[in-house]
């Protein structure tokens, strides 16, 4: 076994935690790769839309930062943004290196636009395949330099000792196991499954947010939650996500009259940033009474859209549906978690030895909402900040950035305090998500947000006094992700990106500051 100063665990396996494991590999540590499926499942398989990356010639790394700035409502971490937008022709770069197989056309990078972007800047590989490209090659790079990974594992509690990391508790067929280690990194992604209505797979329930919170490491920014305008919602189908990158493209959003109606609510209609199009759908549906509204690609042509949307399509025919000459059903469901882990810029967390990367941190990249295609590229900027930070040894820095942050202590009763009386049986997971999408979901009030805040904790208090000295069950830390999810859009008083209150629709000045919750009290 390597020393412990030289193994490095890293819990997940998208594309934020098979990067930092091949950068540490090439830095002369020894990683571990951890996952609860298997290497072959992550959020990042099933990512269409492409990465993000000022590699084109009238573009830069400028016209990139401002886009994101722009996007993020005023919750951006400028240095952050700064950072991922100067960083990220460097990090195409390492993916070329490992042999992802970007699209050309005549011999130069294909290019494409997305949502809230000013320029044409959106890599892809295989059309829209791109995370499944990614994916599958950083995968055959870990194999190929074989590097440990431990399929079917499920992180339970990070160990701690003397204020710093000391490694994981983990759940297996076989049990319960201790994994060793002064440094672990947190790459489990979102938390977007956990909602009723979802794009994730069923591997995105967001417990890396918990179980990092109660080994004391800070939380913000989860009410946060960016819902993707369209997924196609067909009956007796599964939900399917519909790139943006058709939009992109010229597709229409249309009604059930057959009326292009994005623009009566913002003037860039189709390619207004996600949480505007998400919420210009909901209120167009209350309006008319529909439960979809209808993509229309057709004035795409055919050749176009089999040979860059090579998977929608496939999908589509599937479902008896022809892109160039069918309007698609579509409505916004849960896609990106938004908010997570604080860390500094170089991925370190508030307890020592424990960093995060990727979905289910807060870089402050993304404020309040995240720029198009950003996802993908953030996971390998601050990936490689944090494995630089990982081999120098440098001393621990600091969690914070240039937006406010107003502190809150755990939301919930713990250990022995739990003596109330409580009415109801554990949530089942269904209900978890039926509850998070009729009451935190698009379009939120205070009422149903108070009930989903007092059911979540009664269902915490109930799982702690049951469970007593054990770990918390993978249920358990459901749960708690989505408390705080609940709690953090109950204290925000106003709306701001991913986070809309119809009783404080405006963006309020007083609220541009960070939620954040911690173990301990402000």
């Amino acid at each position: 076994m390597p020393s412990r100063k030289k193994r490095v665990i890293i819990v997940g396996t998208g594309i934020a935690g098979l990067f930092v494991a091949l950068r540490a590999y090439e830095a002369g540590l020894t990683p571990l790769l951890i996952t609860k499926s298997s290497l072959r499942e992550s959020n990042t398989l099933y990512a269409q839309g492409g990465i993000a990356a000022a590699v084109g010639t009238k573009d830069s790394p400028r016209l990139h930062f401002w886009d994101t700035v722009r996007a993020g409502a005023g919750l951006v971490d400028r240095k952050a943004a700064w950072i991922l937008a100067n960083e990220a022709p460097k990090r195409i770069g390492d993916l070329v290196r490992f042999g992802v197989p970007f699209d050309t056309v005549d011999g130069q990078v294909a290019l494409g636009r997305e949502a809230a972007h000013s320029m044409s800047r959106v890599l892809h590989s295989g059309g829209d395949a791109t995370g499944r490209q990614i994916e599958e090659t950083l995968q055959r790079c870990v194999e190929d330099r074989s590097i440990e990974v431990q399929e079917g594992r499920t992180m339970i509690a990070i160990l701690s000792s003397k204020g710093r990391v000391r490694g994981l508790a983990v759940r297996g067929k076989r049990g319960e196991v201790t994994l060793e280690s002064d440094q672990v990194v947190l790459a489990t992604g979102g938390g977007g499954r956990l909602f009723r209505e979802s794009s994730n797979p069923e591997v995105a329930t967001g417990e890396g947010v918990a179980i990092a919170l109660n080994a004391g490491a800070a939380v913000r920014d989860m009410e946060f939650i960016q819902f993707h305008p369209t997924v196609y919602y067909g009956p007796g189908r599964p939900r399917f996500l519909i790139t943006e990158a058709l939009r992109g493209e010229g597709a229409l959003l249309r009604d059930s009259q057959g009326k292009a109606f994005l623009r009566s609510y913002h003037p860039m209609a189709e390619l207004a940033p996600r949480d505007i199009v998400a919420r210009a759908i909901v209120t167009h549906m209350e309006k008319l009474g529909d439960p979809v509204v209808y993509l229309d690609a057709t004035s795409i042509p055919v050749e176009r859209l089999r040979n860059r949307f090579p998977t929608v399509y496939s999908f589509l025919e599937g479902a008896g549906l022809r892109l160039e000459k069918d309007l698609i059903p579509v409505t916004p469901v849960a896609h990106y978690m938004v908010g997570g882990v604080a860390t500094s810029l170089d991925g370190e967390t508030s307890v020592r030895g424990l960093y995060a990367c990727g979905e289910v941190t807060s870089t402050g990249v993304h404020g309040a909402n995240r720029l198009a295609s950003n996802s993908l590229m953030e996971g390998l900027v601050f990936g490689e900040r944090l494995v630089r930070v990982l081999s120098s040894g440098r001393p621990w820095g600091s969690v914070g950035g240039s937006i406010p942050t107003r502190r809150f202590s755990l939301p919930f009763p713990r250990g022995s305090s739990l003596g109330r009386k409580l009415h109801h049986p554990p949530l089942s997971r269904n209900e978890i998500g039926e509850l998070l999408w009729r009451n935190v979901g698009i379009v939120r009030e205070a009422v149903p947000l108070a009930q989903a805040v007092n059911r979540f904790q009664e269902d915490l208090a109930r799982r702690a006094a049951s469970r007593g000295r054990d770990y918390p069950t993978s249920e358990e830390n459901q749960v708690l992700t989505a408390l705080l999810m609940a709690k953090g859009a109950l204290l925000r008083e106003e709306s701001r990106g991913g986070h809309f209150r119809r009783d404080f629709p405006h963006r309020r000045e007083k609220w541009r500051v960070h939620i954040e919750f911690s173990p301990k009290a402000s």
